[in-house]
């Protein structure tokens, strides 16, 4: 059973957490790793390091969408593959994420959270709501 009065508010944490996720690990692969060592990480795992920026400027405008609900279930879907990616690039890891190297249960867990959020929507104080009630 979904409580009608609180689902729209579920919706938003999950779209918060979502957004703030994704501009996390964008930041991470930025400031942390930098963008050479993402490449660097990406052809180790058999991936072309040629998609190291794409991955980081999709994490941060699906990012800002979700976080600002303009278009976020699209940007979840879009961001999708980066998931299906990093879950490839940990498989042999293990399932936990602490393993070293990190497992794969974290991008798993965020893939469900980001099909969650495409079915369930972006929930209460999403401006791309605001902006279609004032049209």
């Amino acid at each position: 059973m979904i409580d009608h009065r609180t689902a729209p508010y579920a919706a938003t944490l999950l779209r918060i957490a979502l957004g703030t996720m994704w501009l996390t690990h964008a930041a991470l692969k930025l400031f942390v790793f930098t963008v050479p060592g993402f490449q660097g990480f990406l052809a180790a795992h058999g991936m072309p390091p040629a998609l190291a920026w794409p991955v980081v400027l999709l994490e941060i405008g699906g990012g800002l969408l979700i976080l600002l609900g303009v278009h976020a279930r699209t940007a979840s879907l879009v961001l999708l593959p980066i998931l299906a990616g990093a879950t490839l690039a940990h498989a042999a890891n293990g399932w936990v994420f602490s393993n070293p190297n990190g497992g794969w249960e974290y991008p798993v867990f965020l893939g469900v959270a980001s099909l969650v959020h495409i079915l369930l929507g972006d929930g209460a104080f999403a401006l791309r709501a605001k902006a279609a009630a004032a049209a």
